[in-house]
């Protein structure tokens, strides 16, 4: 695939970022795209690997045929590509933006650390595809005459919505916000992935045939059971919004706060609503702390550079990992290696092994700093080691614990897995109540948004089959 010897003749290539000291003045993308040529130039690098790992579930959830959109960006035909890339992937400008790219992990070449560019290569060919004008509406040529309701309006929720549209589908999305998106749009911020990507695909969706019913609160301002009665299915793809709790002395004091409410009132900002009626969370000129070590963490390390914080301190209970992976150990699984997110090379402070013992407030019950100690392999104090971070903001960022179960989840009255999210297996995508699937973090629990596509994607397939007796659509 590829040029043959384009692996061993050309470096690996990454796009650049605006300098840090100008990219946290402002909220949109800071992603410097490489040029046409040097595109190629990493495509080309696509070696003829004898099992190629990067499309298998190991490396790509939706299975994109990687070697084969490489070689063809190779040869120039961006426009076949851009075909190939649409039929695994409904959405590969979100992935290609925002995807952790386990691909490139498992890509033959990461045993050298110079995996192909496989990210920078999908967003290309996905950038181009939409400027260019080759994504056009699939409106399918005859309806089924069956009505399909999906609940929410993320990754799983859209990529479900459009394949059943586009089988013929009258389907009809009910979404609790004022816009689509789910978590991609009120929970990534902007400087990763900007909004207007998703007001594409929604306008070519609403062209396929789809409509959208936003202010929705299914369970809440409207019954389940309205929609059960409604439809001849319904797909839940609600999310995982618990947040999962902390059990730490002091947070309840003013300023402390959960992650997802810091970062959806900044998104709702950058996407001009009126957030005047909260109560306004902001880092500007504060010192903020953020506690926990991931995606989301992140996050809110950027967006509080971006408001204007002082400081901004990480604490992960996990200890530092290695700067480079066994390969021979790990390769082509997802490796636990020393990873600096752009938001973080923007100056946070990273402390590892990092417990949180409890928050310490002033006389009126403001928070003003975070008490630490270093931690075990078993993430148990250290006497000793005890030392405080001030802070005039706490941000807890420490993942989500399952779907929101009150309301909907309650009324559906479905049996729940060990972890506590819908139980549904990933053949039928099915629930313990009829007529009724689950796709998505609601099922799988918190995880990437490529892996909502897959689900929304499989789950669409599984409902098609079920109302028509036979599928065309992919897995």
């Amino acid at each position: 695939m590829g040029k043959v010897t384009g692996f061993l003749e050309i470096e690996r290539e990454e796009p650049r970022y605006e300098p840090a000291s100008d990219r946290i003045r402002h909220f949109g993308e800071f992603t410097i795209p490489l040029r046409e040529a040097q595109v190629v130039d990493q495509a080309a690098r696509c070696m003829d690997c004898g099992i190629p790992f990067c499309h298998g579930d190991t490396g790509c959830p939706v299975h994109n045929q990687i070697p084969d959109w490489n070689d063809l960006v190779y040869n120039g035909d961006w426009e076949e590509a851009a075909r190939n890339l649409h039929s695994t992937n409904n959405f590969p400008e979100f992935t290609g933006r925002i995807c952790p790219a386990p691909c490139e992990e498992a890509c033959t070449l990461n045993l050298e650390d110079t995996p192909v560019a496989i990210k920078t290569v999908e967003q290309a060919i996905a950038d181009r595809a939409i400027k260019s004008g080759w994504i056009k509406p699939q409106v399918p040529a005859t309806k089924t005459g069956k009505r399909v309701a999906v609940v929410g309006s993320g990754p799983a929720g859209l990529a479900a919505a459009q394949q059943l549209a586009r089988a013929g589908h009258d389907v009809h999305v009910y979404e609790r916000e004022p816009k689509a998106g789910g978590l991609m749009r009120y929970g990534i911020p902007d400087f990763k992935m900007e909004k207007d990507h998703i007001d594409f695909r929604v306008e070519q969706m609403e062209a396929e045939g789809v409509t959208f019913h936003y202010g929705v609160n299914v369970g809440v301002t409207t019954p389940l059971s309205d929609l059960q009665r409604d439809h001849d299915a319904v797909l839940l793809a609600g999310g995982a919004e618990k947040p999962r709790d902390v059990d730490v002395e002091g947070k309840t004091f003013a300023g402390v706060h959960f992650a997802m409410p810091f970062l959806v009132q900044q998104n709702r900002r950058v996407g001009g609503e009126d957030v005047s009626g909260e109560f306004q969370l902001s880092a500007a000129g504060k010192h903020v702390v953020v506690v926990g070590g991931g995606d989301t963490a992140s996050d809110c390390v950027g967006t509080s550079f971006r408001q204007g914080a002082i400081a901004v301190t990480q604490l992960d209970v996990r200890p530092m990992p290695p700067e480079l992976e066994n390969k021979l150990s790990n390769w082509p699984n997802w490796a636990v290696k020393m990873r600096t997110s752009s938001s973080q090379a923007e100056g946070a402070i990273r402390e590892f092994s990092a417990g949180t013992m409890k928050i310490i407030s002033d006389d009126k019950g403001h928070v003003t700093g975070v008490e630490c100690a270093r931690v075990d392999r078993k993430r148990q104090a250290i006497p000793g080691t005890e030392f405080i971070i001030k802070a005039d903001l706490v941000l807890l960022a420490i993942g989500f614990a399952g779907p929101v179960q009150e309301g909907m989840l309650t009324e559906l009255g479905a049996q729940y897995d060990k972890r506590g999210n819908l139980f549904a297996d990933t053949m039928s995508y099915k629930t313990t109540v009829d007529k009724v699937y689950a796709a998505g973090d609601m099922r799988r629990g918190q995880s990437l948004v490529v892996w909502a596509i897959r689900e929304g994607r499989q789950a669409a397939r599984s409902i098609d089959f079920d109302l028509m007796g036979k599928t065309d659509l992919p897995r």
